[in-house]
């Protein structure tokens, strides 16, 4: 969705150029009525004659088209009304000071990854499966578009249910936070798991084999996380990133997933690593010290072991999460029965390992973290 500063490819008026490329030329007619049945409007505006009608400029309405992830179209009739509805909107945000222009750009490109990641696997998995023919001699093609138009507004529905569940639950984290600097810069335990060998199984296993292991690996981990209450920020196939703004919910979501891996003969053997820490957020994704020293961690644990920094330790003993050393907690234990009092319970345990250099960060403390005999 670009043109040069004159508008080429449209004349004064806003009117295509004769000789410019027309939408639909040499496309295949079924695919053009999905795209109208899916957007709801027929194409009708060059981007020049888009962003004319939004009232915002060529130049603006490019970067948006961008930010959301599409490419150029030169001065192909490929716009509909919805398009010039949004710009409209996105650029009434900014003129109307909710959005700084560089914020209203974040906000498209965010959304247009996010979404894209979603449409591309609804294609590839869902829809592929469900429009398998269902009688010999029939193509997909005769059935696709009759389950896109009975499968669109339904899940159009649970897509904006989902954000508004999600967006329910990011607020009330933020204003739980105890002052503004928190809210983007925060104090989060932040962790990895990682498959160990996968760079071997992929030279062993077949292809839909891989996939089906990596999916399942992402199932298993995306509901480990969400059902302990932390915060899967992405998924990079032999590894997943997670978050939580309690270390022992941390703690309690990686010993989980050891266990639940090892118990499963199909899955390779995992190492988790966590570092607790100052974490900048920026659309959805973790970045800042922490982060790294979570993954150099992780690079370096034992297998079917998670390995935690130093801060991470020093936060289970805070909050009694863990013993600072067995001799505390038996020293603990011991006070307690003698003054008549129930011993404090811990859930976890903690062993110092030795220090090391780890590229980039100078030298760290790594604990094993374990749990405690009898807890589960």
């Amino acid at each position: 969705m670009t043109v040069d500063d004159t508008g080429s490819g449209a004349d004064a008026d806003g009117r295509a150029d004769p000789d410019a490329a027309e939408s639909g030329e040499g496309e295949d007619p079924l695919a053009l009525r999905i795209e109208q049945l899916i957007l709801g409007a027929e194409r009708r505006y060059t981007p020049f004659q888009a962003a004319r009608s939004a009232g915002v400029s060529v130049e603006l309405a490019t970067r948006f088209w961008r930010a959301m992830g599409f490419a150029d179209i030169g001065q192909a009739k490929a716009l509909t009304e919805a398009d010039v509805l949004a710009l409209r909107r996105l650029s009434g945000l900014v003129e109307a000071g909710l959005l700084s222009e560089a914020m209203a750009v974040q906000v498209a490109r965010s959304t247009g990854q996010t979404t894209a990641r979603l449409a591309e696997w609804q294609i590839d998995s869902f829809l592929e499966g469900l429009t398998e023919p269902p009688e010999p001699g029939m193509t997909r093609t005769e059935v696709t578009y009759p389950i896109i138009e009975l499968l669109l507004p339904e899940l159009e529905e649970f897509l904006v249910y989902v954000w508004r569940r999600q967006l329910a639950a990011s607020a009330g984290r933020v204003v739980q936070t105890a002052d503004d600097e928190e809210m983007v810069d925060r104090r989060l335990a932040v962790g990895f798991a990682d498959l160990v060998g996968f760079t071997r199984l992929t030279r062993r296993m077949e292809e839909e084999e891989l996939g089906e292991l990596v999916e399942a690996f992402e199932t298993t981990a995306a509901d480990l996380v969400a059902a302990r209450g932390g915060r899967l920020v992405k998924t990079l196939g032999d590894e997943v990133l997670y978050a939580a703004d309690d270390a022992g919910v941390a703690a309690e979501i990686a010993l989980r997933l050891i266990e639940t891996m090892a118990n499963d003969e199909t899955m390779p053997e995992l190492r988790v690593g966590i570092a607790f820490g100052t974490v900048t957020t920026r659309m959805g994704d973790v970045f800042g010290t922490t982060v790294n020293l979570a993954s150099r961690l992780t690079s370096i644990a034992p297998r079917d072991a998670v390995l935690v920094d130093s801060a991470f330790a020093e936060e289970l003993i805070r909050t009694g999460e863990a013993p600072a050393s067995e001799a505390e907690a038996a020293e603990a234990a011991a006070t307690a029965e003698k003054e008549g009092e129930e011993p404090p319970t811990y859930r976890f345990a903690l062993q110092p390992m030795w220090q090391r250099p780890v590229r980039g960060l100078g030298v760290v403390e790594p604990w094993l973290l374990t749990r405690r005999a009898g807890e589960s």
